[in-house]
């Protein structure tokens, strides 16, 4: 039917060329314009060629040639959209160097409970390609699983510190340091009451189905779940902002799902203002006690209302001092703002997921529910002084943008990290020993060693400390405890398996920063570690895992290059 109306077409072209031919000696080409005259013909072959007793000369077919595929193009194909752009915003990260004992002795941080890189890494993988170095931040993809370490009793400590050392996986001349923190842990149905404000962008860019539809199904999942004590408030914002559902209880689903069911995409994005609505709403139906909180689910693409970044985190700063945080759930890609939902989330005491399947909206917003909204510790800060005697060099692996001033640790007005109910926060020191052969560092010729004037502690590697608050806020509380030189396992073989499973973990997360500190560490290593650690796996997130780094190793063209020349080394 389609040519029918192409020929149909042609046809009435050429017959109005037909009529002004003799008027016009020559004619402009129709699609390139480019001007050439039109081949010419005598008054005496017009008849005879409308009447098909003669072809059109050469020049004139190419021009109907040209105009048919213009026409094809125009009428029969989608246009071209922007969907290939790839305008997706990432902070830089510098990766941690190595650092002397004897010149600076002490690491300050914060902790990290957010997960969204993991999320987003498996998504790029998933399209077929490699992520960018800055989207891989380490301690996110660990912290993307949960570990069986041990718990604390109850939430008078709101959580427990473990610590490991073993032989670190990729470098047989250094030791690993694993210090891990396990939330305690409650039921949903222990949770306290919540006032949730969903903040929803509903822009033209959330036209997308990685975006508002599993937005929509991701939201349905929660609301689920949520009891006649709890509310749930939906603010939307694009062009304007406005309110879909006013403060509702938990049990009215089909209230609930019926305004979810109605959010649509269109128009540009206004985010500044629907963040103020939406913190205006949370105010309105605030519970004493209870957990208050908005959640924003977005892309992240705000290019209208206030586009001064540092105004609009001032806000969410005075409004989490009210006892509102916020927390960041990111969809999509192409023009994704990685890097704004990781700071808003910080910056309102809440944390960041990215949202890549209707599975992880599940892990997230139900399994894990508990962790994602319910806060146990605020401004948790981790401190870690080296003991000169018996460590020469270490190195921090991942929290890049988490790492503080020494002073910092002490001064309650520095913001960190929460901590939420059964979260589990690892973080990794590689170290080198007093007198091993790890070290990269060349002693000073004329400074005086460290490890001479330090206080003889040979019993202990190093002293950690923990600052943290409680929920409501007020002073910090303080942890501190020495970690023994006989906390050294004896072989990597030796060491549990969250060690080793969350190690490789940190390695697969540093071969695709391109670290430099990895020492030929291959896939295959990182698979074969995994592999031998993965222990209970009820929910499959570590074999999900494998196949992660199995399909990274297929994409990889380091990797392929490596065993090609290791099949040429076999061969001969």
């Amino acid at each position: 039917m389609r040519y029918g109306y192409i020929f149909s077409l042609l046809l009435l072209v050429l017959l109005v060329g037909a009529c002004t031919r003799s008027r016009a000696p020559a004619v402009e080409d129709a699609v390139t314009g480019s001007g050439k005259p039109a081949a010419k013909e005598t008054v005496e072959d017009q008849p005879r060629r409308l009447s098909g007793q003669v072809p059109p000369p050469l020049g004139e077919l190419q021009k109907h040639r040209e105009l048919a595929a213009a026409i094809d193009r125009a009428f029969m194909r989608p246009a071209p959209t922007m969907t290939g752009v790839d305008r997706e915003n990432y902070a830089h990260i510098e990766s941690h160097g190595i650092t002397q004992v004897g010149t600076d002795p002490v690491s300050t941080f914060s902790i990290d409970v957010d997960t969204g890189s993991y999320a987003n890494v498996r998504r790029m993988l998933q399209e077929g390609r490699l992520p960018r170095r800055d989207a891989v931040r380490v301690e996110e993809m660990v912290n993307y699983f949960a570990y069986q370490d041990p718990a604390p009793a109850g939430r008078d400590v709101p959580f427990r510190v473990t610590t490991e050392l073993a032989p670190t996986p990729w470098n047989p001349d250094t030791r690993l340091l694993r210090i891990a923190l396990k939330a305690w842990d409650t039921p949903r149905i222990d949770l306290p009451p919540s006032n949730l404000v969903f903040l929803i962008d509903v822009s033209g860019s959330m036209n997308s189905p990685d975006k508002l539809p599993l937005l929509k199904r991701s939201l349905k999942l929660l609301s689920a779940r949520m009891r006649a004590e709890d509310r749930i408030t939906l603010v939307v914002y694009a062009g304007a902002a406005g309110v879909v559902l006013e403060p509702t209880a938990g049990n009215r689903q089909a209230t609930i799902e019926a305004a979810i069911h109605q959010l649509s995409a269109g128009g540009s994005t206004h985010g500044s203002a629907g963040i103020a609505l939406a913190y205006a709403k949370a105010r309105e139906a605030f519970v004493p006690d209870g957990i208050n909180r908005v959640i924003l689910a977005t892309d992240g693409d705000f290019n209208v209302g206030t586009v001064d970044q540092r105004a609009l985190l001032d806000l969410i700063e005075r409004e989490r001092e009210s006892g509102i945080s916020l927390t960041t759930l990111g969809f999509g890609s192409g023009n994704f703002n990685d890097r704004l939902m990781e700071q808003l989330a910080d910056h309102g005491n809440g944390n960041y997921a990215y949202i890549d399947t209707l599975l992880e909206a599940q892990k997230v917003l139900v399994e894990q529910v508990g962790g994602t909204l319910l806060t146990l510790a605020r401004d948790v800060k981790v401190q870690v002084e080296f003991n000169p005697a018996r460590v020469a060099e270490y190195r921090l692996v991942g929290y890049e943008n988490r790492a503080l001033r020494r002073e910092d640790f002490n001064n309650d007005r520095v913001d960190a990290g929460e901590l939420g109910a059964g979260h589990s926060v690892v973080a990794f020191y590689e170290l080198s020993l007093v007198g091993g052969e790890g070290s990269l560092i060349d002693r000073l010729r004329y400074g005086a060693a460290s490890a001479e004037k330090a206080t003889k502690r040979d019993d202990e590697l190093a002293y950690v400390k923990l600052r943290y608050k409680a929920p409501e806020g007020g002073q910090s509380s303080l942890l501190a405890f020495a970690v023994g030189g006989d906390a050294l396992s004896g072989s990597l073989a030796g060491s549990t398996n969250d060690f080793r499973f969350s190690s490789a973990v940190a390695a697969f997360a540093e071969y695709l920063r391109g670290s430099v500190h990895l020492n030929g560490f291959s896939y295959q290593d990182i698979l074969a570690l995994a592999r031998g650690s993965r222990g209970e796996d009820g929910q499959g997130y570590r074999s999900d895992f494998l196949r992660l780094v199995a399909l990274a190793e297929s994409l990889d063209g380091r990797a392929q290059e490596v065993a090609m020349r290791q099949a040429d080394e076999g061969d001969r």
